[in-house]
């Protein structure tokens, strides 16, 4: 056996790894030993082997996925560049939830205004877009409403952007934009589907989109105090353009079918 291998304990602490680590890094491909004894089992490794186990480490410390650290260990190029994506996600999450946290606390718990309104059905031009869970939310319905944008002709002037949401929301989440058209518009594309009449509980929202959750739940919450039947899917009506309008003065109405008209 050479020299200069080391046994796996001294080799843990010379790398600030544990035993345990090694053998989960070993088995893994990540940090396979120098050399095994084929009758006892002990691991060795070379001194030189420390700089990737302290890398391994380190890349651990910033919760670098173990996949990605095999890659970034192998020299393949841009390896990092999807964890820090994901973590920019992750920081401007927290940050829209603190947010919304801060208006609770100045607030309290939302007790949005709920009136009877209603609405008539009327023809309109539809995109649907998935999102990953409730957290892709704001994604999908940017994308469905940029997509809509570029392809919906014929639509009703001034142009009303509706959103629909599913009531309950699921690892999947189907999200629509709407916009209505004329009696003859096209749909340039889009789906063109009637969207129901009918009586709808309705509350307005003023303020960033990304808050617009603390009114729904208003909205909700009014209706199962009084056992209203809802008939899905919520829909945020866009009053405001976010392109000329500050985020807290947008207005959106916020509206959930009580009864549809027979």
């Amino acid at each position: 056996m050479e020299e200069d291998l080391l046994p796996i304990g001294q080799f843990a602490r010379l790398a600030r790894l544990s035993v345990k680590q090694l053998r989960h890094y070993g088995e893994l491909g990540l940090l396979r030993p120098a050399y095994v004894d084929g009758e006892t089992g002990y691991r060795y490794y070379r001194a030189s082997q420390a700089r990737a186990a302290l890398s391994i480490g380190l890349l651990r410390s910033l919760d670098v996925p173990l996949p990605v650290v095999g890659e970034v260990l192998s020299g393949s190029p841009g390896a990092l560049e999807g964890v820090r994506d994901s973590l920019e996600a992750e920081l401007a999450r927290r940050r829209r939830t603190l947010s919304v946290l801060e208006r609770l606390v100045a607030e309290g718990l939302p007790a949005a205004q709920v009136r009877l309104v209603h609405e008539p059905s009327c023809r309109v031009a539809v995109v649907r877009e998935r999102a990953a869970g409730p957290e892709d939310i704001g994604r999908a319905t940017s994308a469905a409403m940029a997509r809509l944008l570029g392809c919906a002709r014929g639509a009703a002037s001034p142009v009303r952007l509706v959103g629909l949401f599913p009531v309950d929301l699921g690892e999947v989440v189907e999200v629509s934009a709407a916009v209505a058209l004329e009696e003859e518009g096209s749909g340039g594309g889009a789906e063109v589907c009637v969207l129901p009449g009918g009586v709808f509980a309705c509350a307005t929202h003023v303020g960033p989109y990304d808050q617009i959750s603390l009114t729904a739940h208003a909205v909700l919450a009014w209706c199962a105090e009084r056992r209203h039947p809802m008939r899905g899917p919520l829909r945020e009506v866009y009053v405001s353009d976010p392109a000329v309008t500050a985020p807290d003065r947008l207005v959106t109405h916020l509206m959930i079918c009580l009864e549809e008209d027979s």
